[in-house]
């Protein structure tokens, strides 16, 4: 019976991690991002998000998009860079057409941090990426 059920798999999806200036505080904020790099509408956007390590567990914080456009991208969360030394996990689920797409993008401790910048698709910005 297993193995009738189809996953499909998820392409050109990413969770993004960039720093960036915010003008009204003034200050260098690290905020994390989903970018849709498919020629498709994504529907329904559902991201869990949490980090944790052996002896700490962050709340879960949950976020819903009705709908994420062909080729664009959307602020999750502002993140704070205590969370860095945690593992950070992004739960993300949606549809694309009828079907149904599921995915955990996991940025494990200490890999979010300013040597490992680099251009994200879609965005003028750099950041940690993780597909």
């Amino acid at each position: 019976m297993k193995k009738d059920i189809e996953i499909p798999k998820v392409e050109n999806v990413y969770i993004a991690v960039v720093n960036e200036y915010n003008d009204i505080y003034k200050t260098q904020d690290w905020n994390a991002y989903i970018v849709n790099d498919k020629a498709v509408d994504l529907e329904i956007v559902l991201i869990v998000t949490s980090g944790y390590s052996e002896s700490k567990t962050t709340s879960t914080f949950r976020k819903r998009l009705d709908k994420l456009p062909a080729k664009s991208y959307a602020k999750i969360e502002l993140m704070q860079e205590e969370l860095f030394a945690l593992t950070n996990t992004f739960k993300v689920s949606f549809f694309e057409g009828n079907k149904m797409f599921d995915k955990t993008y996991t940025f494990r401790k200490n890999t979010i941090n300013g040597n490992a910048l680099r251009p994200i698709p879609l965005m003028q910005a750099k950041g940690v990426l993780v597909s």
